[in-house]
């Protein structure tokens, strides 16, 4: 078979040493492996760490007690799928995975990498498992694979041919199979926070052979910038690592290029961030609801999509505890649409702000779900004859309106007869609450309930 390992180690060969760099091979793939001295190389890569032990931030995981923990004091590694966002150590857990358990690392890109590709990677890999060398397969960006590369991975992932270990910055339940994530575990790794950003700051001073020029409360700004991101962190100490004189906060703001916010329109970031400023409409809280809203903003969101999600939690969360919500989120969405970006934006904040702070009812929705529900399940029944128009003699003589109180004509307005299909029991869907002007039609619907029990048949 001609060329089907040009680019690939011999199976049987030695572990390579952990100072060279990996050359990358046809689909994106690289294997570690013993090469030339690597030239220069970025500061993320010089203080990627050589040991677990050195992982930082992700102690849930890599602890005694963590997962990782456990399968390496047993030395049985099984198949992972990390979930995080980026720059938190998924690519560098993998490799210092191999080296604890003694696995050839081969890592491949799902962005560069085709079906070709593939078969010659297994095909390695199956030649090193019959010499009694397993293979650590880290797949970047798993989640960009389809379903029948997914499956592809299967027959190997359960003979022991390879460990998988795939990387994915999207939420693992919609974005992987079924099939794949039942013989993978699942485990999430956390944004870098404060401690552990400030530890690598210090790396990053040990290997310079200084401290960087900046002030105390600029080198805070300077973690704050990095947004949970280890690697976005030594990008930015690359870009002032060399300046003369101390920045401050501001200084440092105009020297730094910041990185974009972690949000994807179609993605996990959206779906959170929407959910968060949801939540916080209906949870009262002003402040929170602006923040959120001004998140998804600043990150690109389309202000229409906002717009229209801002009016849903109207009629969801507030409804008719204050009928007037629903109209102030339509006439913000009228002005932005008058005025368009930024001035309109300002429009959709003060929707914000008033439905934060307006009374809360989801009776109105909750009722509608469940008379949803009931005609589900109710769906073939035909209403009483007596609230059915008559408009021939045959359907007068079948019954068609017979009955039938015009409540116009009655004392409150209100006949109390039953408007339910014969055969089906009165059902009790919108239950409203004391809140906000709600409360009032709360009262007015126990008066015509009361009036409906009276009329009732014995």
């Amino acid at each position: 078979m001609p060329d089907l390992f040009d680019n690939l180690p011999d199976p049987s060969g030695p572990k390579p040493r952990r100072q060279t760099r990996p050359r990358p091979a046809p689909g994106g793939q690289s294997e570690a492996r013993a090469t030339e001295p690597a030239g220069p190389r970025p500061l993320a890569e010089r203080l990627r760490p050589q040991v677990l032990a050195d992982v930082v931030g992700q102690e849930h995981v890599l602890g005694p007690d963590g997962p990782l923990g456990n399968m390496l004091a047993a030395r049985e590694l099984g198949s992972i799928v990390f979930w995080g966002p980026p720059g938190v150590g998924k690519t560098t857990i993998a490799r210092l995975l191999a080296d604890a358990t003694d696995l050839r690392f081969v890592q491949i890109s799902a962005i560069f990498t085709g079906v070709a590709d593939l078969k010659k990677i297994f095909e390695a890999a199956r030649i090193r498992h019959g010499n009694g060398q397993g293979t650590l397969l880290f797949v970047d960006e798993i989640h960009r694979f389809n379903k029948a590369q997914q499956d592809a991975f299967l027959p190997l992932m359960e003979d022991g041919t390879i460990v998988l270990v795939g990387a994915t910055t999207e939420n693992p339940s919609f974005e992987l199979n079924a099939a794949l994530l039942s013989r993978a575990r699942v485990l999430t790794l956390k944004r870098l926070d404060e401690a552990a950003l400030s530890k690598l700051l210090l790396r990053a001073e040990a290997v310079l052979g200084h401290g960087l020029p900046v002030t105390p409360e600029a080198r805070d700004a300077l973690v704050r910038m990095a947004d949970g991101d280890g690697r976005t962190l030594f990008n930015l100490v690359e870009q002032i690592a060399g300046e003369s004189e101390a920045l401050d906060p501001e200084a440092l703001s105009r020297r730094v290029t910041r990185r974009a916010p972690v949000y994807d329109k179609a993605g996990d970031g959206h779906y959170n961030l929407i959910s968060a400023l949801h939540k916080s409409v209906r949870g009262s809280d002003p402040d929170a609801s602006l923040y959120w809203l001004a998140r998804m903003l600043r990150a690109g969101e389309d202000p229409r999509y906002l717009a229209r999600r801002i009016t849903r939690m109207a009629v969801e969360d507030i409804g008719l505890a204050d009928p007037r919500a629903q109209r102030v989120c339509l006439d913000a969405w009228e002005t932005f649409e008058r005025l368009g970006s930024p001035e309109g934006e300002l429009a959709l904040g003060q929707a914000v702000i008033y439905l934060a702070l307006a009374p809360k009812s989801n009776a109105a929705y909750a009722g509608y779900k469940e008379a949803m529900a009931s005609a589900a399940a109710t769906g073939s029944l035909v209403p009483p004859k007596h609230i059915l128009n008559a408009p021939t003699g045959l359907m007068k003589d079948e019954g068609y309106g017979s009955g039938y109180v015009y409540d116009h004509n009655t004392e409150a307005g209100v006949s109390g007869q039953n408007y339910f299909p014969e055969g089906m029991e009165r059902e009790t869907y919108y239950r409203p609450t004391a809140r906000g002007e709600e409360a009032e039609i709360r009262e007015r619907a126990a008066r015509i309930a009361q009036i409906r029990r009276d009329a009732a048949p014995e």
